[in-house]
């Protein structure tokens, strides 16, 4: 019995563990391998383009620049602006103007 106890805690953890790795996962994560610039950097570029704090990010694949960027929501009190970021030369390709209250 304490060996199958041990077992279903192994598991357990096991589970856990992989649980909270992919929460740390963004979208479009499958092509960071094709992005010349890291997530890091497309962050520092975003904020510093629209400080605030970032509620959500994405890597995507999209016409402008060169069709794969990091889209970012930055929020900034009670407004949220999506910022975008070239992810092969990280130029900004979009800083929109403030998204509404129900912002995706």
């Amino acid at each position: 019995m304490a060996a199958s106890k041990k077992h279903v805690i192994s598991l357990l953890g096991l589970v856990l563990t992989v649980a909270a790795a992919n929460a740390f996962a963004y979208t479009g994560q499958k092509f960071a391998g094709e992005a010349k610039i890291s997530m890091e950097q497309a962050r520092e570029i975003t904020l510093k383009a629209h400080p605030g704090k970032i509620t959500d990010e994405e890597l995507e694949q999209e016409k402008g620049g060169s069709g794969l960027r990091y889209s970012f929501d930055i929020k900034h009190g009670k407004v949220t602006q999506e910022v975008g970021v070239d992810a092969k030369t990280g130029d900004v390709l979009e800083n929109a103007p403030p998204e509404g209250p129900n912002a995706d």
